[in-house]
């Protein structure tokens, strides 16, 4: 059976268990990788040198002597894994089989940026990840493979994380072995839902805690960018507090009161006025005041 090549256009910690999947597959071959212009991830650079693959950045993989390079690598398919340049017409046709992509997303739902902290913030009780081919749009082409996972009480970014690090390799390379057989269906997203949607992207001043929301939206805001995120923020007294942790109580009495003031002290934190009831918080910086109530910091 003649190898299935490939050209890997990838970064970061989501690529590096692909890739050791991929390079232990006999009846795959990586013919170069491609990392982020401006990668950090050394490791892949490391891979390179161990398994004598080129190693080679494109500023623009779109630019016609990239896309003349790329051809000549005489690829059967191109795979993308936390890669971050969109690929355009004429890379798409590139290749015999086309140009796939793996998605920390329930695709139709969640396409677009910062997917996990997403999820956490919407309450969902499941992410997905998609393999899918790449087209002209933004996370908008068939479905090759699609698996979903739980979100428990006890998740946070990280634990998501943990689990797309090693959820989203798997995947990839399941989904290489139907190209290696011959055998790629293909769902159309319209399929299953006409119009999905997007996320966007979370920037700066993001972070910052709105305490004028009910205690289930703000624990999972608090989860959603704990460690290795940004961590929720909010201001006392001008001073710049951070929370990590977050305890949210079912049974909690509803009650009106002034939201984000500091109610108690506990053993492992604070108890703080929400919209509705209250939450706790922990893994908290800087000093707090009972009887204070948190800000904004405007």
């Amino acid at each position: 059976m003649k190898k299935l090549r490939i050209g890997y256009f990838a970064d970061g910690p989501w690529s590096h268990k692909a890739f050791e999947y991929i390079i232990s597959d006999n009846d795959i071959e990586i013919a170069f990788i491609t990392p982020r212009y401006d990668t950090t991830d050394s490791q892949l650079k490391d891979f390179s040198v161990t398994h004598n693959i080129p190693y080679i950045k494109f500023k623009n993989v779109n630019h016609p002597e990239a896309l003349s390079k790329i051809s000549s690598y005489d690829c059967d398919l191109l795979v993308s894994m936390s890669f971050n340049q969109i690929f355009k017409k004429d890379i798409l046709t590139l290749t015999k089989r086309g140009v796939i992509n793996c998605h920390a997303g329930k695709l139709p739902f969640y396409r677009g940026r910062n997917i996990l902290n997403w999820a956490l913030i919407n309450d969902e009780k499941e992410f997905g990840i998609t393999v899918h081919f790449v087209d002209e749009g933004i996370d908008t082409g068939d479905i090759i493979m699609q698996r979903c996972f739980p979100i428990t009480e006890k998740d946070t970014y990280k634990t998501l994380l943990d689990t797309s690090y090693t959820e989203c390799a798997q995947i990839l390379y399941d989904s290489l072995q139907l190209f290696k057989n011959a055998v790629v269906n293909r769902t159309t997203q319209s399929m299953i839902h006409p119009l999905g949607f997007y996320c966007g992207k979370r920037g700066e001043g993001d972070e910052i805690i709105d305490w004028n929301q009910n205690s289930r939206d703000l624990f999972n805001f608090i989860r959603s960018i704990c460690d290795p995120g940004p961590k929720a923020t909010t201001y006392l007294n001008g001073e710049k507090i951070t929370i990590n942790t977050a305890v949210f109580f079912e049974n909690a009495s509803t009650y009106k009161g002034i939201p984000g003031q500091i109610l108690k002290k506990t053993d492992k934190g604070y108890l703080v006025k929400s919209k509705d009831s209250f939450i706790e918080i922990q893994e908290t910086t800087g000093k707090i005041n009972v009887g204070k109530t948190f800000g904004n910091g405007i």
